[in-house]
């Protein structure tokens, strides 16, 4: 009886790590992640804003920034191409897609001035503030 019951919670256990690879399908065989969303944090002192955001995966070419008076959007494209080999088999994910973000701050963005620089799938802004505001797209560094 302890054997069955054993079973039937292993069973029980399978369930939801099948269900979590099925409603996570940005997730490769090796679990790495690729990105949902963009995660953001951003913090202002009197002259700018300084924007964090995690874009694991994402290479500078494939981001995009884009500030229109107070309000900020970072898109990406994410290529992920992996093959792996377990003894005779191959085992080929590949992944194409695209996250993006927008959010307005409280104040308008000097354009000109601003400074955007990827590293190791983290995006840093440099964000000076100003009174009004045009639409200008940052070069990432």
């Amino acid at each position: 009886m302890n054997t069955a019951l054993s079973r039937l919670d292993r069973i029980e256990n399978l369930f939801p790590e099948m269900l979590r690879r099925w409603t996570r399908p940005l997730q490769l065989l090796d679990d790495t992640e690729l990105p949902a969303d963009i995660r953001v944090d951003v913090t202002e002192n009197d002259k700018e804003y300084l924007v964090t955001a995690e874009i694991p995966g994402a290479k500078k070419e494939d981001v995009r920034v884009s500030v229109d008076g107070s309000y900020v959007s970072i898109s990406a494209e994410i290529k992920k191409d992996e093959e792996k080999k377990h003894g005779r088999s191959i085992v080929r994910e590949t992944y194409h897609g695209s996250v993006s973000r927008g959010f307005s701050l409280t104040s308008e963005v000097d354009d000109k001035k601003a400074v955007a620089k990827l590293e190791d799938g983290v995006l840093r802004l440099t964000l000076p503030k100003r009174e009004g505001g045009n639409h200008n797209i940052l070069k990432i560094q």
